[in-house]
């Protein structure tokens, strides 16, 4: 039988190894998908829902898939309609539930819908001012912060601080004192900041983005006739990540799914992470006990990395032993993934003396990489904490490497990304767009003028900090830099594109497409501003492990693994240290084929070498206690041996 006369439901299945197609083709009632870090769990929920509208027992706009990031939802979108799949509603939490509230406000409550303060920084600067609190930036971020998680736990400023004093408050401890909360303010100060918080928004008629999930359970709770509404609207949940749900999420789905149960979660407990946010993978861990009939599938072929990564990954977990203060029930049995991909070099280490060492001396390996034909785009190095960043944007930039620092501010939001998108606007709205070809600087011509919009692009950066050259220098300068340089790529691509397709055409003796101007560019801009869909930066990738998550890479360099920063310092209950554990494994599991791990001795060149290297190093380098001390390029680092991997 042809692919042609294949029916539709078999090709959607085709390509799925046998655990992705059980899940795939559990279509009704609770289904969970324990998915391991590579194994695939896009593809399966994807191809789940697809197959689910090609079998007729879904109907794509009734359909809600919830992620936890924009891209992730973009990503799903994408994958969705290429399998035929439109009209499946892919969004964030707090996306769905900001649409829903704008509709249905006007009968719900009645009047205009609060403005929505994206950044809450700027007025809980102004409540502690007004109780006349320290308003440093670094005590602001740290104070929003709790009170979202404060938040996103169900807490309000009456309960805050008797949860805190219990160790109620989720990933909180009992008996915390000052010092343990944000510019060392006790639980009542932190209320009543709390409190002036919401006067303040409630005076402005605003609302935050917790408001937003707030309010949306509060309508559909107490109005019969909206929550029927909204529930049959949408009759087939799938949920990813499921293991990064807050309380406060857990409660708008249920809103949303009532007493049905056509519900599918997709998640993995060994890489929650985030419970300094509020989420909580209690509610995975006990989704079979809530469901008693609910099918389990468990996905743990990793097509992602390379054997020896992948042995490394189950090394780190099994290695886990539970302490005397740990809480019962919040560590998961981890999935024991299995390596798909032909075997690989073995991780490698290497101590430095110091940090500036260890940058530069990342630094050459990278070099080494790029010698060998990796794209820079495929290599990262992920350190625990922003503060490293640095030493490593110094080192690259020492040796002319490219990098970009992710987990900063939103693309979109970049002030020289406003105003690069309103010179290209302009330029592109000068003329009519009947006449954009002949008025435009850069228009194309049918004789492969699309050439000449990258150009005027370029002009268009140069006057906003572009430059041929990529700046030798760290700071601002580079990351406005590296964000132009963006653009500028993005329009190579898109022009390369076009003129590809014309070929095609031409070949093919076909009509091809319209000729390439600047107002493409422009809207194509406008089309991932909306979607928050930034375009790629060329260049080796600077990040947190905690935004590392959802990425990979061919290469990843885990640096800065010293105790006291893996795990953190103020990692002190056993429960504290298993996340840092699992934040770890997530670093690992970034890797497609190379792996290296580092560490410094001191601090500052020169500086007594009283570091002593993470505790999780014994289990996943078992040979580093036999190494040889070997000198590398750099002249400061030891011991650049491979991890033994199985």
């Amino acid at each position: 039988m042809s692919e042609e006369e294949t029916p539709l439901p078999e090709r959607i299945l085709d390509g799925l190894d046998p655990e992705q197609r059980q899940a795939a083709t559990a279509l009704r009632g609770p289904v969970c998908i324990l998915a391991g870090a590579g194994t695939g769990k896009t593809r399966a929920i994807t191809h789940r829902i697809a197959y689910g509208i090609a079998t007729g027992v879904y109907t794509p706009q009734k359909v809600l898939a919830l992620t936890f990031t924009t891209r992730a939802a973009n990503e799903m979108r994408n994958r969705l309609r290429v399998l035929g799949a439109e009209g499946v509603q892919a969004r964030t939490f707090h996306s769905a539930a900001l649409r829903q509230l704008q509709y249905f406000w006007p009968q719900a409550v009645g009047g205009s819908v609060p403005e929505l303060v994206e950044h809450k920084a700027r007025l809980i600067a102004q409540a502690a001012g007004a109780m006349r609190l320290s308003n440093d930036r670094a005590t602001i971020r740290d104070l929003a912060g709790e009170v979202e998680k404060a938040k996103v736990s169900m807490l309000t400023p009456d309960t805050y601080a008797e949860a805190h004093a219990s160790g109620a408050r989720a990933g909180g401890r009992a008996g915390q004192g000052p010092a343990d909360l944000p510019g060392g303010h006790d639980a009542r100060t932190i209320a009543r900041l709390w409190q002036t918080y919401e006067e303040i928004k409630t005076d402005r008629h605003q609302i935050d983005f917790e408001d937003v999930l707030l309010l949306t359970v509060g309508i559909l709770e107490e109005d019969e006739r909206i929550a029927a509404t909204v529930r049959e609207q949408y009759r087939h949940f799938v949920v990813d990540e499921y293991q990064d749900v807050s309380p406060l999420q857990q409660r708008l789905l249920d809103a949303w799914l009532g007493k049905r149960d056509d519900l599918c979660v997709v998640g993995d407990a060994s890489q929650t992470i985030y419970s300094f946010t509020g989420a909580s993978s209690r509610h995975l861990l006990d989704f079979q006990r809530r469901y008693d009939d609910a099918t389990v599938v468990r996905l743990v072929r990793d097509y992602r990395s390379t054997p020896q990564i992948v042995d490394t990954a189950n090394r780190l977990l099994a290695a886990r032993r539970p302490g005397a203060d740990s809480v019962p029930a919040t560590w998961a049995t981890p999935l024991t993934l299995v390596g798909q991909r032909p075997e690989g070099p073995l991780p490698s280490w290497n101590e430095y003396d110091d940090d500036q060492a260890e940058a530069q001396g990342t630094a050459v390996r990278i070099q080494d990489l790029l010698d060998d034909g990796v794209p820079p785009s495929q290599i990262a190095v992920l350190f625990r904490t922003n503060g490293q960043a640095q030493a490593y944007e110094t080192a690259l930039a020492d040796a002319g490497i490219g990098f970009r620092l992710r987990g900063t501010e939103q693309f979109f939001r970049r002030p020289e990304i406003r105003q690069a998108l309103l010179q290209i606007r302009a330029g592109a709205n000068a003329v009519a767009p009947e006449d954009a070809t002949e008025d435009v600087p850069g228009a194309a011509s049918d004789t492969g003028g699309a050439n000449a919009v990258p150009q005027t692009v370029r002009d268009m950066l140069t006057s906003l900090g572009w430059s041929p050259r990529a700046p030798r220098v760290t700071g601002a300068v580079r990351e406005t830099w590296e964000s132009l340089a963006a653009l500028v790529d993005m329009t190579d691509r898109m022009a390369a594109a076009h003129d590809q397709a014309v070929r095609a055409a031409r070949a093919a003796g076909t009509e091809g497409p319209g000729e390439f101007t600047l107002r493409h560019v422009a809207e194509d801009l406008a089309r991932r501003a909306a979607q928050q869909d930034a375009p790629a930066v060329e260049g080796v990738t600077l990040a947190s492990l905690h935004s590392a998550k959802g990425l990979e890479w061919d290469a990843v360099f885990l640096v800065g693994l010293t105790e006291g920063l893996m795990p953190i310092t103020f990692a002190e209950t056993s429960d504290e240290v298993d996340e840092e554990r699992r934040l770890l494994y997530v670093g690992v599991t970034r890797a497609r084929e190379h792996l290296t791990f580092s560490w410094s001795l001191s601090r500052t060149p020169g500086g007594r070498p009283n570091r002593r290297p993470s505790r999780f190093m014994a289990e996943v380098l078992p040979d580093r206690s036999s190494r040889a001390s070997a000198r590398r390029r750099t002249g400061s680092a030891h011991g650049a041996g491979p991890a033994a991997s199985r």
